[in-house]
């Protein structure tokens, strides 16, 4: 007879599967690009997609005001924005000739050129594309809950931190 824990140990990584099909905040390490472009290839109807758009956001060297960047501390209001995040792709997805939207917002300690968040839409055509990538990046910028603390060093090589608001 199976236990119960050795039933979650079968399951559990089809459970991740399905979790991480569409959307979610995961913490550094526990996605990939990789992960994320398989899900959308392995659709029931991915022999509708004859384009793939990727946005990768990453953490910059500077800020805007051409402080160095030391380091990206990402933290989020996990169920709030997993549902945000969900709605916006459910949302993008009755778009004409859209087959599959996902974001995955990573949270945790980045340090310059590392990647924060993925976002991927597919479509039947590269037309259909692009600007649901870019309606997609610019909602989930202002509707999810992720917060980013900057940590910037200046002149003198003292750090400071403090949270963005954009």
């Amino acid at each position: 007879m199976t236990t119960f824990i050795e039933l979650i140990k079968i399951i559990a990584p089809y459970m991740v599967a399905i979790v991480t099909t569409w959307a979610g905040i995961h913490e550094k390490g526990k996605f990939s690009l990789l992960e994320m472009i398989k899900n959308a290839k392995n659709r029931s109807d991915s022999k509708k997609i004859g384009a793939i758009a990727l946005f990768i956001g990453l953490v910059r060297g500077e800020t805007l005001k051409g402080e160095k960047i030391k380091k990206l501390e990402l933290e989020a209001y996990e169920e709030k924005a997993n549902e945000i995040l969900g709605s916006i792709c459910n949302d993008l997805k009755k778009k004409q000739g859209i087959v599959d939207v996902q974001i995955h917002h990573l949270l945790g300690e980045f340090s310059v050129g590392e990647d924060l968040v993925y976002v991927l839409v597919a479509g039947v055509h590269r037309r259909n594309v692009f600007p649901v990538l870019e309606e997609a990046v610019e909602r989930y910028k202002k509707e999810a809950p992720i917060f980013k603390k900057e940590y910037v060093t200046d002149e003198k090589s003292k750090t400071r931190a403090y949270w963005l608001t954009e």
